[in-house]
């Protein structure tokens, strides 16, 4: 299987773009690029995982993308403090970037209990 058929590749490809658009006219800059590289981190670290060999390369890159889950939702929560971006939306892109997490946690411990 593909990296692009696993369903939490999908869903944080969407959450990425998602991100990118929410904050692409925003002017601190330094915010804008922090935010949308974790998220870019997410289905990336997935994509590079799941094209490694061995299951224990491939757990070790779906943790990075679940660490990022937490920059990301850590991010996105700031945001609303400071008023960069509504509530509504925060609390949308947190509940998928917390199930993203919970997709990934899965699957590494099925890739854990198969090696």
């Amino acid at each position: 299987m593909t990296y692009e058929k696993l369903e939490v590749w999908q869903r944080s490809f969407k959450l990425t773009v998602c991100v990118f658009k929410q904050f692409s006219s925003l002017k601190d800059y330094g915010f804008r690029d922090q935010i949308t590289r974790s998220a870019l981190s997410i289905p990336s670290n997935i994509a590079e995982g799941w094209e490694r060999v061995t299951d224990k390369e491939k757990v070790r890159f779906l943790s990075f993308a679940k660490g990022s889950c937490g920059e990301l939702k850590t991010q996105l929560l700031i945001a609303t403090e400071i008023g960069y971006i509504d509530s509504e939306i925060v609390h949308t892109m947190s509940a998928e970037t917390e199930q993203i997490a919970k997709m990934l946690g899965a699957l590494m411990n099925k890739l854990a209990r198969s090696s």
